[in-house]
Order: C-alpha cells, then structure tokens, then sequence
C-alpha cells in the first residue's frame, strides 16, 4: 500500500511506483483526495509508459463480464413513437485491443466509482488481468485524505 502523505509531492510523482505495481499486481484499487484532478495527473503518467487508457463509469455499467469481455446489446430511451430496437455493441476490451499500436504495453481500463461494484464484479475485475496479461485495471474506490493505492484483491467491499 501506498500512501503520498504530502499532497506538493503528489504533484511532482512521475507514477513509476503505480506503473510498477499496475504492471506487478494487474488490478489496483484507487483512492484519491476529493479534490480532483490526481486521477487525471495519474492517466497521463501511465499513459506516457505506453498503455492505452480507457475511462469508464461503475454507475450503469451492469455486468461487467459481459459489457467488457462480450457482445451486449444495448437500448435506446424508448419514445413511444418507434419500434423498440436493440444495438449490439461489441465487446470494449476486444475491440481497444485489436486497434492499439504494436508500440503498446497494453490496455488500461479506469473505473470511476467503483464504490458501487459488488464483490462478485470486484473478482471479475481482479482475474480480467489474468485472462489477458496485457489488460491492467484501476478502480477508483473512493476519496481519502491522502493519495493512495493497494492491489484490488485487497480491498474491503
């Protein structure tokens, strides 16, 4: 576990500690002060090593197995003036996979509030690395006073 007790520092980190413990552990569990902006210091950082960054929101996501990893169909507010139609979309992961550059280390998929998640999508999330070595995960669990992260499979739920 890490924890960057003087907010300045965090400023001036170049993010080799997370890259290195995302590259080690796969799946981190992030929290950040509720100030903002860490998160996006921090994407920038990892990007910079060579990933790939995809954002994406717990809220609405459903299941994450199926809306990461599968074919899921998706429908559009229903005005009462159309047929109800369904649009499968392909599945995230596949598809950012096929089109990074051959320069990439890999994909990293950032989960905001995933205080949301249940244990069973927190498990799913922490194998997602272990199906596909090139997928790395951050899961931003909540606020805290000071920057700080821990592999995901430690975190409390």
């Amino acid at each position: 576990m890490v924890a960057l007790q003087d907010s300045v520092f965090s400023l001036f980190a170049d993010g080799k500690r997370l890259v290195r413990d995302l590259e080690t552990h796969g799946a981190l569990a992030f929290y950040a002060p509720l100030e903002g902006g860490y998160e996006g210091r921090y994407i920038r950082r990892i990007r910079a090593n060579g990933y790939t960054a995809v954002k994406l929101t717990a809220r609405g996501l459903g299941d994450p197995n199926t809306y990461l990893t599968g074919v899921h169909g998706v429908r559009p507010a229903h005005l009462g003036k159309r047929d109800i139609q369904t649009y499968f979309i392909p599945p995230i992961i596949e598809t950012q996979l096929t089109g990074l550059s051959p320069r990439s280390k890999g994909l990293l998929i950032w989960i905001l509030e995933g205080f949301v998640l249940s244990r069973q999508e927190i498990e799913f999330l922490c194998a997602l690395p272990k199906l596909d070595p090139r997928v790395k995960v951050v899961v931003e669990m909540g606020g805290d006073r000071a920057l700080r992260w821990m592999p995901l499979k430690n975190t409390p739920v």
